[in-house]
């Protein structure tokens, strides 16, 4: 069977390659190419799973990459982005990424203690939720040899000059690269355009919103003509994204803050009441990834509302809610 590619030249000797993410809501990554004489670039890799690896590897034929000339940059940890590091590493390669990224990447996850706190949260305990997570299913199963990376790092491929950008929020360890000579961003999941980055966290001990707000002021004052996100489509109105992005967090905030003024809830609970952008009316019937990323976003909004002393946890031994101070 034909393996289909579809690769944008974007600038000279940088290239969107789109990565198919079969029956999964976000459809496809932008992984980004960029050529050298030297060495080139790969910016993201896919999921662990055959189709990707099919299409990632047509595409780097059509456009004459050598992977004994290649190294690799995580923008940060999910499998969409890291899932085929190791399918793809050669042994010379260097695989940058950020520290608190590439620990998880590199299997120091504890998915039972994740899945211990969200039967706390309310998660159904009869679920797989383990796994039928995409992070589990789809991961790296092999790459420990990154090199890390750090804020205001500067990575050179041929005339390109990337400095890397340490944008925690959707991920602790989640990087942009910014090239400045040609104002260019390359956003990862920090931000995206006609959908919103999932922000997320299972366990209540990191304020993830918080991060991810400061984070998009911090990309706010850089000199952007042109942003290059890992899903969707690409953008220019870097400002007048972000400011929709804090809007869109605003209202969840006062969307929670409503549903928890008719009574205290678990995250599950509130996640259940939130509105989602997706196909299914009830939410009992979202297939079981659906429900992981829903819950965890749900915790994030609820973990900065407590920060923020607008609510409060009523923690017990097998449960844990929150209601309005």
């Amino acid at each position: 069977m034909e393996v289909i590619t579809i690769i944008e030249q974007i600038k000279p000797n940088i290239y969107k390659v789109e990565i198919p993410l079969p029956n999964n809501p976000l459809k496809s990554l932008n992984s980004y190419i960029i050529k050298s004489d030297d060495r080139n670039l790969i910016i993201d890799t896919g999921m662990n799973r055959p189709e990707c690896m099919e299409v990632m590897l047509a595409s780097l034929e059509e456009l004459d990459i050598d992977l004994y000339k290649t190294d690799l940059f995580i923008t940060h940890m999910h499998s969409d982005h890291s899932g085929n590091i190791s399918n793809l590493a050669k042994e010379n390669a260097k695989v940058y990424c950020h520290k608190k990224d590439a620990e998880i990447i590199g299997g120091n996850y504890a998915w039972e203690g994740l899945l211990a706190n969200a039967i706390l949260n309310g998660f159904p305990a009869h679920e797989d939720a383990i796994g039928k997570h995409p992070g589990f299913k789809y991961r790296d199963l092999g790459w420990q040899d990154f090199t890390y990376v750090n804020d205001g790092d500067v990575i050179t491929i041929g005339d390109y000059s990337l400095t890397c950008v340490h944008t925690p929020g959707h991920s602790e360890g989640h990087m942009c690269l910014y090239e400045k000579n040609h104002k260019i961003l390359f956003s990862g999941d920090h931000i995206l355009y006609t959908i919103t980055p999932n922000i997320s966290i299972w366990i209540e001990d990191y304020d993830a919103l918080a991060d991810y707000l400061l984070n998009l002021d911090k990309v706010g004052k850089l000199d952007v003509e042109l942003v290059l996100p890992a899903h969707r489509n690409t953008f220019t109105d870097l400002n007048g994204r972000i400011e929709e992005l804090k809007q869109h967090h605003e209202k969840r905030l006062q969307e929670i803050l409503d549903i928890l003024a008719t009574g205290a809830r678990n995250t599950y609970e509130v996640a259940a009441q939130m509105k989602w952008d997706l196909k299914y009316d009830d939410f009992e019937n979202l297939p079981t990834p659906q429900k992981w990323f829903a819950m965890g976003e749900a915790l994030a909004h609820l973990t900065y509302l407590q920060a923020k002393q607008q609510i409060k946890i009523e923690q017990q031994p097998d449960k844990i809610r929150y209601s309005l101070v």
